[in-house]
């Protein structure tokens, strides 16, 4: 849904794009910065650490959108610049995802180890019905619809880290909801897809 309204962001995303533009840091460089955030907000879940994880994935997601903001104010955008920003926010959400494993989260309805499980099939599953309609050449154009895209994840990733440091039930309360509506989004794109073609 946020990703439909990116509009709305433009005037912000030009001004951090000049700013950064002036370090003369190439954007990829922003996009590659942000696996090495995405790494210690895993090691900090790893290790119970909720608040410098939440630290951590507040400058990999600063990182990616400032690479875009960049390449757009610098003139840099390039087609394998685009390739290893997908790639590498493929890498960061597993990697958070997968620091969920090593917390004592509770059980609801079925293991905790479960609902991370379909969190991570979800959140793949989304990118890749479209990218394999784009592949197959079912669409022209990449599907961005949806009612859960990565926005939506990320900011439902932050906000259960931070319910976490209080209560480690209501984490796995928002991971079931990310778990569900990802699938569902995976789902709903695929419908959307094969109905348009």
């Amino acid at each position: 849904m946020l990703e439909e309204r990116r509009e709305k962001f433009k005037l912000i995303s030009e001004k951090v794009g000049l700013f950064f533009s002036k370090s003369k840091i190439h954007p990829n460089f922003f996009t590659l910065i942000s696996l090495l955030f995405s790494f210690f907000c895993f090691l900090f879940l790893a290790t119970n650490n909720l608040i410098l994880a939440i630290f951590f994935l507040l400058l990999a997601s600063f990182s990616d959108f400032i690479d875009g903001a960049v390449a757009r104010a610098s003139q840099k955008i390039t087609k394998l610049g685009a390739y290893l920003d997908t790639i590498c926010d493929r890498y960061v959400e597993g990697m958070v995802i997968l620091g969920f494993l090593f917390l004592p989260l509770p059980d609801f309805l079925f293991s905790a180890n479960f609902w991370i499980f379909l969190c991570l099939f979800g959140s793949l599953m989304t990118t890749y019905s479209k990218a394999a309609a784009l592949e197959k050449r079912v669409v022209e154009k990449e599907f961005k619809k949806g009612l859960f895209g990565r926005p939506e994840r990320m900011i439902l990733i932050f906000l259960s880290m931070v319910l976490g440091i209080f209560n480690l039930s209501w984490l796995i309360y928002l991971l079931i909801i990310f778990a569900i509506f990802s699938n569902f989004t995976a789902i709903q794109r695929i419908f959307f897809i094969i109905r348009s073609s």
